[in-house]
C-alpha cells in the first residue's frame, strides 16, 4: 500500500471521485486522521447507498431515512467496508467534507488539516477484523506519507465534535487498533 505523491491517491484503493471536496488552505500540513462510521440505511450494510451518497448520486426517494440527509454534501477521503475493501473518494491533497463543525487542541475547521476515514458500521455493532487490519495498514501508510500525523492525532469524530457526534462509537476498539499500527 502506498500514497501516490502525484495523484494523492492510495494504491491499491478503488477510486470513486466525489464532488464533496475543495482545496485545502494554502500551506496546510496534514497532521490528523479522523475515524467515522456510516451505514445507509442506518444499521444496514453492503447496500451501495454509502458510495452513492458520498458521490452525490443517492436517490433520496429510496428510503424514508434518506429524506433526513438529502441536503447534506459530505464525503471522507476513504471508506472501508465490512470486508475491508477500501474506496477513496477524495485525493488527500484536497479537503474532504467529513468533519463539519469541529475543533481539536484549539484548532477549528478540522477538515482543513485532517484525513477522514469512514468505516462501514454503527456505534453499536462490532467492526470486523478485516476493517481493523485494513485501517491499520492505511494509518501506517498515511503516517509514512504525512509524518506529522502522530498517534495522539488519530481520533474519532466524537473527539473533534463532542456532543454533536458519537462515532466511531464506544464499541470501537482503540487498544486493538493500537496493537496493529506501528508505534
Amino acid at each position: 500500500m502506498k500514497v501516490d505523491r502525484v495523484s494523492s491517491l492510495l494504491t491499491p484503493a478503488r477510486y470513486a471521485p466525489s464532488p464533496h471536496c475543495d482545496d485545502r488552505p494554502e500551506n496546510t500540513t496534514i497532521d490528523m486522521i479522523v475515524i467515522h462510521n456510516i451505514s445507509l440505511p442506518p444499521g444496514e450494510f453492503d447496500t451501495g447507498a454509502v458510495e452513492k451518497f458520498f458521490c452525490g448520486k443517492l436517490d433520496f426517494s429510496q428510503h424514508p431515512y434518506y429524506e433526513t440527509i438529502k441536503d447534506l454534501k459530505v464525503s471522507p477521503h476513504l471508506f472501508i467496508d465490512r470486508t475491508g475493501l477500501i474506496t477513496q473518494f477524495v485525493p488527500f491533497a484536497k479537503r474532504a467534507w467529513h468533519a463539519g463543525e469541529s475543533s481539536f487542541e484549539g484548532r477549528t475547521h478540522c477538515n482543513d488539516f485532517s484525513i477522514g476515514i469512514e468505516l462501514e458500521g454503527t456505534d453499536t455493532v462490532c467492526y470486523t477484523k478485516n476493517q481493523y487490519t485494513q485501517l491499520a495498514h492505511v494509518i501506517d501508510t498515511l503516517r509514512e506519507a504525512y509524518p506529522e500525523i502522530l498517534r495522539k492525532r488519530i481520533v474519532g469524530h466524537s473527539d473533534i465534535s463532542p456532543g454533536r457526534k458519537t462515532d466511531p462509537g464506544k464499541i470501537f476498539e482503540w487498544s486493538y487498533l493500537d496493537c496493529l499500527i506501528k508505534p
